[in-house]
C-alpha cells in the first residue's frame, strides 16, 4: 500500500466518527423538527419567502417562513407557495404583537403548518394552547433562564435563545452567555436551539457539545443563489465585517424600543430621528404607547424593504447578524449547509 493510501484511511474514519457524533448530537433536534440536520433558517422579514425557505428544506435544513407584518391573505399565499415548492417540513415565524395574530394562527392551522415559532415576548393568553391544539409543535424565543422556565411551564415545545450577535431585533446578552445560563437548566427537559453569532460549523458543534439540539443561522442565507434580496444588498453583505453590523441606538428610555443590529448606513441614523418624532407625538398625547411601538415597527417593515427589494442600501435598512463577516460569496442553499455540516463534523472528529 502507498503511503497515501495509509494517510487517507485513517483521515475516512476520522471523518465518519465525526459525522456519527454529530448525526448523535443533533438527533432529538432532527426528529422534533422532521429535518435531515436541526438547522433552522432564521425568520428574516422580505428574506424568508417561498424561494429561501423551500431551498433551505429542500437541503435538509428547517425553512422557516417570516410572517412579520404580513396580513392573513398575503401568509396564506405564501404558505400555499412554499408548499408548491417542498414537500419537506417547514415552519411559520408569528410575532407575539401582531394585532391579528389569532387569525395567522387560523391560516397555519388551515395549511396544517407543523412548526409555529413565535417571537417578540410572551404570547397572549390562549395563543400557545390554540397553536397546540391544531396539532402544531411551538417553538418560542427567549432572552433569559426565567422566560425560558415561564414558556416550558405555557407548553411551549422547543425553544431558541438568541443572543445580541443576531441581525434584526436583539436583546442585551450574547450568545454564549445565554447558552451557559439557559441550557444546563432547560436542556434535558426541551429542546432547545441556539442562535445569534453562528456562522460555521465548528460553533454549532460547540453548541450541541453543550446541550443544544441545533441552531438557528439567518445572516448566512442571505446571500443564497435562492435569496430573492437585492444584488446590491447581497454585495454589501460580502463586504461587511463584524464591525459593520451595529445595534441602533434607543433615543429617549421613555420608548422602550427593541434594538436592531444592522449594517450602518444613513437609514441608522434616520432612525434616531424617526425615535424623536414618536416620542415627541407620544408626550403631546398624539398617540398611545402600543401606537407608538406600533409606528416604529412599521418603520422598521418599510426600512428594510427598501433595502431587500429594491437595493436602496444607503436609506433603507441593512438587517445583518455580527456572522456576515462569514459571508464570502453568493451560493447555493445546499452548499451552504454542507458547508456548516462538515465544519462541525470535522471539529467533532477531531475531539476523539
Amino acid at each position: 500500500m502507498s503511503g497515501e493510501g495509509m494517510i487517507a484511511e485513517p483521515r475516512q474514519i476520522h471523518g465518519d466518527a465525526g459525522m456519527l457524533r454529530l448525526k448523535q448530537l443533533m438527533h432529538r433536534g432532527t426528529e422534533f423538527l422532521g429535518a435531515e440536520w436541526a438547522i433552522l433558517g432564521g425568520a428574516m422579514s422580505w428574506i424568508s419567502e417561498r424561494h429561501l425557505v423551500s431551498a433551505i428544506s429542500n437541503a435538509g435544513g428547517f425553512g422557516v417562513i417570516a410572517c412579520g407584518a404580513m396580513g392573513p391573505e398575503l401568509l396564506d399565499t405564501e404558505i400555499a407557495e412554499t408548499k408548491k415548492r417542498t414537500t419537506k417540513t417547514f415552519g411559520v415565524n408569528l410575532i407575539t404583537m401582531h394585532p391579528q395574530l389569532s387569525e395567522l394562527i387560523d391560516v397555519c392551522a388551515n395549511h396544517r403548518v407543523t412548526h409555529v415559532v413565535l417571537a417578540g415576548g410572551l404570547p397572549p393568553g390562549g395563543a400557545i394552547d390554540r397553536i397546540k391544539g391544531n396539532g402544531a409543535k411551538l417553538i418560542a424565543f427567549t432572552p433569559a433562564l426565567a422566560l425560558a422556565m415561564k414558556l416550558m411551564r405555557s407548553g411551549a415545545d422547543a425553544l431558541v435563545i438568541e443572543g445580541m450577535e443576531a441581525g434584526g431585533h436583539i436583546g442585551p446578552v450574547s450568545t454564549s452567555v445565554l447558552a451557559q445560563e439557559i441550557l444546563p437548566h432547560v436542556s434535558h427537559d426541551i429542546p432547545v436551539f441556539v442562535a445569534g453569532g453562528i456562522g460555521r460549523g465548528e460553533a454549532i458543534a460547540a453548541y450541541l457539545e453543550m446541550g443544544a439540539v441545533g441552531v438557528q443561522l439567518g445572516t448566512r442565507f442571505v446571500c443564497a443563489t435562492e435569496c430573492i434580496a437585492h444584488a446590491n444588498f447581497k454585495k454589501a453583505f460580502i463586504r461587511a465585517s463584524a464591525r459593520d453590523a451595529i445595534p441602533s441606538v434607543q433615543i429617549d428610555p421613555r420608548l422602550p424600543v427593541i434594538p436592531v443590529r444592522a449594517l450602518k448606513n444613513r437609514e441608522m441614523e434616520a432612525f434616531a430621528a424617526k425615535q424623536r418624532e414618536v416620542a415627541q407625538r407620544l408626550d403631546e398625547g398624539g398617540i398611545e404607547m402600543a401606537e407608538a411601538q406600533l409606528q416604529i415597527e412599521h418603520y422598521w417593515a418599510g426600512a428594510l424593504r427598501r433595502a431587500v427589494i429594491d437595493g436602496d442600501v444607503e436609506s433603507g435598512s441593512m438587517m445583518a447578524g455580527q456572522s456576515v463577516g462569514m459571508v464570502k460569496r453568493e451560493e447555493p442553499v445546499a452548499d451552504i449547509l454542507a458547508e456548516l455540516v462538515d465544519e462541525a463534523a470535522t471539529a467533532l472528529g477531531s475531539r476523539g
